[in-house]
C-alpha cells in the first residue's frame, strides 16, 4: 500500500498489499495523538522505510513500562508509524494510507468511544488481547535481531 504525509514530502511502500489486521482506537492516548475522536492504526510487519530527510522520531513510554516509537513527518507533522522496539510489528497510521477496508477494522477502548460505532464491528471496552495475525505470526514471534528486521528512518 502506498502512504504518506500530508505535505506528501514523506512517503512508503508497505511490505504487504493490505495491513494483518486494522484498528480504530478511541482511548485518551489516540485522542490526543489525532486531536480527534479516535486513532486508526493498521498494522503491518516491522519493515524498513525510505531515507526521508523530513522523517523525524518522538519517543514516549507505554503503560506497559516500553518505549513507543513514533515517527512523524517535520515539515507538516503527520505522524505516520509507530512501533516498540519488542514486537515485529509497525502500526501504520490509517489516514496515511491508500485504499484501507474501513469496514474490517477492530473498535478498540470503546467505552471512551465519542461518536457510534458501526453495527456488526467487532469491538473491545478497552484494550484487546489478541495478537494472532494468522500465517504471519510465527514470523513475528520470531527475535528482533533477524536481519531487515529493525525499522530505520
Amino acid at each position: 500500500m502506498d502512504a504518506r504525509c500530508q505535505c506528501g514530502a514523506v512517503g512508503f511502500k508497505t511490505p504487504l498489499p493490505e495491513p494483518l489486521a486494522l484498528y480504530i482506537c478511541h482511548c485518551a492516548e489516540c485522542k490526543r495523538q489525532t486531536s480527534s475522536a479516535f486513532g486508526a492504526s493498521a498494522i503491518f510487519p516491522r519493515f524498513r522505510i525510505p531515507e526521508a530527510e523530513l522523517l523525524s522520531c518522538y519517543a514516549r513510554p507505554t503503560a506497559s513500562g516500553q518505549t513507543l516509537y513514533c515517527y512523524f513527518c517535520r515539515k507538516c507533522g503527520t505522524r505516520l508509524l509507530h512501533t516498540t522496539p519488542t514486537k515485529n510489528v509497525v502500526s501504520v497510521k490509517g489516514g496515511c494510507l491508500e485504499g484501507l477496508d474501513w469496514g474490517k477494522a477492530i473498535h478498540l477502548w470503546t467505552k471512551s468511544a465519542m461518536v457510534p460505532i458501526p453495527e456488526g464491528s467487532e469491538t473491545h471496552s478497552e484494550g484487546s488481547s489478541s495478537t494472532d495475525y494468522g500465517s504471519t505470526q510465527e514470523f513475528l514471534d520470531q527475535p528482533l535481531d533477524q536481519p531487515g528486521s529493525e525499522l530505520t528512518s
